[in-house]
């Protein structure tokens, strides 16, 4: 049975930290789906770029390929920098634009793993506030976004969950810290909503500083390269019109 490649597009950083990290959750990708091609395109700094992959899978005589952005919100770069991108592919290409990774119940798993792994337990949910720091954007729908997953987190069963941005929106990591213990909370977690590390997770590592728990970024987590594949298997049933204006 044929089957789309899977493209999934990054966004690069010049910290070597953040492609190795995409790389692992890549490979995680293609060992829960041996038979599905899985590519990986940056879309600044590192290599190989979405352009230079495009190129090669057209010159290979692939057909059809669903771009999948590694993105958690659908802000600036997943509304105009990755259309514009694949609006420049190959004409015989086949490209189906996947929807971003949230919000997804898969993301909320992934963010408790990461915080059992940092020392906490399911006992310590009611004594423990957490700060759900995201990198931040301009766009009110992504930080709409980020407020809802904290809202969601928090109905897990944590005491208090406070969203929280390392840039471009308010409040930046240390004050959502400080107001959770200025509240009484006997506990408070840092949870980064980012993907990979970079110059923004050092950001938020550096608000986290009076925390009692910071947590690692998402990274290669099952749940993650799960959700990759759900987003994968979504787009191939979508019309490609539709999905490249999605």
């Amino acid at each position: 049975m044929h089957r789309p490649v899977l493209l999934v597009i990054a966004h690069g950083s010049r910290d070597p930290r953040h492609a190795a990290t995409v790389h692992a959750l890549v490979r995680r990708v293609r060992g829960l789906r041996p038979g599905v091609r899985v590519e990986t395109g940056f879309l600044d700094f590192n290599a190989p770029s979405v352009p230079q992959v495009l190129d090669r899978l057209a010159l290979e005589g692939v057909r059809d390929v669903v771009a999948l952005p590694l993105l958690l919100t659908r802000a600036f770069h997943a509304k105009a920098d990755i259309p514009a991108v694949l609006d420049r592919a190959p004409a015989r290409l086949n490209i189906t634009l996947a929807d971003v990774l949230g919000p997804s119940p898969l993301l909320l798993d992934t963010l408790e793993r990461r915080l059992y792994e940092a020392g906490l337990t399911p006992a310590d949910k009611r004594s423990t506030g957490v700060v759900l720091a995201s990198a931040g954007s301009t766009d009110p729908e992504a930080i709409a976004v980020i407020a809802e997953i904290a809202r969601e987190l928090r109905h897990t069963g944590w005491c208090a969950v406070r969203p929280a941005f390392a840039s471009a929106a308010l409040p930046r990591t240390e004050d959502a810290v400080r107001e959770l213990r200025a509240l009484g909370v006997r506990r408070v977690a840092v949870a980064p909503y980012v993907i990979a590390p970079g110059f923004l997770p050092d950001r938020i590592a550096r608000g986290a500083a009076k925390a009692h728990v910071l947590a690692e970024v998402l990274g290669p987590a099952p749940e993650l390269a799960r959700l990759l594949l759900t987003r994968y298997d979504e787009a191939k049933t979508r019309p490609r019109a539709a999905a490249l204006t999605a």
